[in-house]
């Protein structure tokens, strides 16, 4: 079987990141959660008072951003780990002003150069699985496999509610669906890399699939890619 780039992109909290680590844990594929490293630098802004409801101070960010260091660990359960700067941060980045932040940062196009930059030098092997906004069509987009990810912003909405309220947070369900909306305007019709299917890229709806549906799917397309 040969080694593939899979690129899974896809709206906000569509479970991409769930699918992208079950196939890459299945098929001994290196995964990288591309949004986690947005969210890193969001946590990063928000920490530096670079980052407000009304304000990016774009200038200070573009200075440091090359200095962040941004790795994925595996701990000991075989869950994998945000560190920005050595810090494991990865229940940080998950909370709703980290996520919100990022869909802002990720609108700067200094921003979405470098982390491009790094993710395409992780995939330069091959054998990677590696989910996002514009993993199709920009970082890798001659991927073997690409697959894009949908599901209705309701279905969405009481998805990310259910994990922020397992993780302690109080949460109502118009909020997390406003943040689902805002997301979406925000991804698409942003002027550095918007959220778009690629052209070749296979489309999945998965707001009435269950999860072993979704992974039963992923997986022969995997198979059918890797034997050609």
């Amino acid at each position: 079987m040969r080694k593939i780039i899979v690129a899974i992109d896809g709206f906000s909290s569509c479970g991409k990141s769930t699918m992208a680590k079950s196939l890459a844990h299945e098929s001994g594929y290196i995964y990288v959660d591309s949004g986690a490293m947005y969210r890193a630098v969001s946590l990063f802004s928000i920490r530096e008072g670079l980052i407000n409801d009304d304000h990016i101070n774009e200038l200070t960010l573009e200075n440091q951003i090359s200095s962040l260091q941004i790795e994925f660990r595996t701990n000991s359960n075989g869950q994998q780990n945000t560190y920005l700067n050595g810090e494991n941060v990865e229940k940080e980045i998950r909370s709703l002003e980290v996520a919100n932040g990022a869909s802002r940062i990720s609108t700067l196009g200094f921003v979405r150069h470098e982390l491009v930059r790094q993710q395409q030098l992780m995939g330069k092997d091959k054998g990677i699985v590696m989910d996002g906004r514009d993993i199709g069509t920009v970082v890798f987009p001659d991927a073997e496999l690409k697959i894009f990810l949908t599901a209705s912003p309701e279905v969405r909405a009481y998805r990310r509610m259910d994990e922020m309220i397992a993780k302690g947070e109080n949460v109502s369900f118009e909020e997390v669906l406003a943040n689902v909306r805002e997301r979406d305007e925000r991804d698409q019709n942003r002027t550095e890399s918007p959220l778009r299917k690629a052209d070749d890229a296979i489309v999945i709806d998965n707001s009435n699939l269950t999860l072993q549906e979704q992974q039963e799917l992923l997986r022969t397309l995997f198979v059918e890619k890797t034997l050609l």
